[in-house]
């Protein structure tokens, strides 16, 4: 009896060796089994009804079918919440393996904390796909000549939206000025319309989208450059005070309507879509939200121009603030298959197809791809003509160190409810200058 058990645990034993040796494996090569499949995780931002939200969610959705081998762990958070989600992981050093990260800044952030590894290898197997980007796509995602990500779009941070026929019945012009500007502000109000729109909730919407360019009206970009560097020039300069004095003025001229630091940047979008106010200073991003929730009639009402020119301002006025947009980040801590399965992801997400898909989307794209205007919306179209007829200056949080960027947003908030721009400016010049260590 007890050789007859013997022979049976040893039959057990080979078939389940010969078992282990031979699991099946998925189309990429990689162990499809639940238990020996590859497991990635993907934090992202894009959770709203845009279409470029949709278009990434669906590029999403077709490699994990096309990959049953890679298991994603997809982390989608609201935009609003996502940068101070990605901080905290960053503070504890668990980033998850692929990631939305902003050039510039974050980029320098991540890279100094040893936190990200490069994508050199990923460019480098893929050249066509390099070198299809538009001169300094790379830039702001290089360090020490070594590349972290790949941009996934073309980000104009200052466009004036505006609503030609609100405008016309009320006489008032696409303002080119800033005294211009006001008029019309004052000239809107009186008449009960709301002039801007504005969701500040998140905080740095009024930076990225109005400071960045006015401030570079007033400044111009070299002032800003070095005082980002703390070498030569102070946030307590008068022409940043002058900056923060006219932004002010036009909130008290009542050009935003009530509540605007309650409402986010998805809703002013709506707001202005719907024809519930005249302009909008929004970046580029809002293009794929304006076409999804607008109806046909309402956009071909829509205009765009740059925020208008400053008397006595040292910045060029037919520029935009603007940067490439985001790319993905790839942990430090990828190795081995996971890395492999990583740049699969990467490459599906910001390779030749997902540009082509995403320009498709209503979404600038910083890589060369003919544009079929009968796939996009007129406002888009639009916005694609002005940016290539300006040039591009600095955004403020994508040079600011983290906790410069961090006073900024909340000092333009106090400032929007009538705070002091010389107190402001000064806690913005002791945040930069403390975290430079100067």
């Amino acid at each position: 009896m007890r050789r007859n058990w013997m022979i049976v645990l040893t039959l057990l034993i080979v078939v389940t060796m010969f078992a282990g040796c031979s699991g099946d494996k998925g189309a990429t090569g990689i162990k499809s089994a639940e238990g020996d499949s590859i497991k990635l995780s993907l934090w992202h931002n894009f959770t709203g009804d845009d279409l470029r939200a949709r278009t990434m969610r669906e590029i999403i959705s077709e490699f994990e079918a096309a990959n049953p081998g890679i298991k994603l762990n997809v982390q989608a958070i609201p935009p609003d919440g996502y940068r101070a989600r990605l901080k905290t992981v960053a503070a504890a050093n668990e980033m998850p393996d692929v990631f939305i990260m902003w050039p510039g800044a974050m980029t320098k952030e991540f890279q100094g904390g040893g936190l990200i590894q490069p994508v050199d290898e990923l460019l480098q197997a893929n050249a066509a796909w390099k070198d299809g980007f538009l001169p300094g796509s790379f830039d702001n995602f290089t360090i020490d000549n070594k590349v972290y990500s790949a941009p996934m779009s073309l980000t104009p941070t200052s466009i004036l939206y505006y609503n030609q026929s609100i405008l016309d019945s009320h006489g008032v012009k696409v303002p080119q000025t800033w005294d211009e500007l006001l008029q019309a502000v004052r000239t809107l109000k009186a008449a009960k319309v709301t002039p801007i729109a504005l969701g500040n909730k998140a905080a740095w919407l009024a930076q990225s989208s109005i400071l960045s360019s006015l401030a570079d009206r007033v400044t111009g970009t070299e002032w800003f450059i070095k005082a980002a560097a703390q070498e030569g020039a102070k946030f307590t300069d008068p022409e940043f005070v002058r900056a923060l004095e006219l932004l002010q003025q036009l909130q008290q001229e009542g050009a935003f309507q009530e509540g605007f630091n309650s409402m986010d940047n998805t809703q002013m979008e709506m707001m202005f879509a719907h024809g519930q106010a005249a302009m909008m200073i929004d970046g580029g991003w809002a293009l794929t939200n304006l076409t999804a929730n607008a109806t046909p009639d309402a956009i071909k009402q829509m205009g765009v121009t740059v925020l208008p020119a400053i008397a006595d301002g040292k910045g060029d006025p037919n520029t935009t603030s603007g940067v490439v947009g985001v790319g993905l980040g790839l942990s430090a801590k990828t190795e081995g298959k996971v890395k492999e399965a990583a740049h699969k992801l990467i490459f599906a997400m910001s390779g030749p197809e997902a540009q082509k898909r995403t320009l498709e989307s209503n979404q600038l794209v910083s890589y060369k791809v003919e544009l079929d205007k009968s796939k996009v919306s007129p406002i888009f179209s639009k916005v694609y003509e002005l940016v290539n007829d300006i040039q591009f200056t600095p955004v403020y949080d994508g040079m600011l160190t983290s906790a410069g960027a961090d006073v900024v947003n909340n000092g333009i908030q106090e400032l929007l409810m009538g705070g002091d721009p010389k107190a402001i400016a000064a806690k913005i010049q002791e945040a930069q200058a403390k975290s430079l260590g100067k």
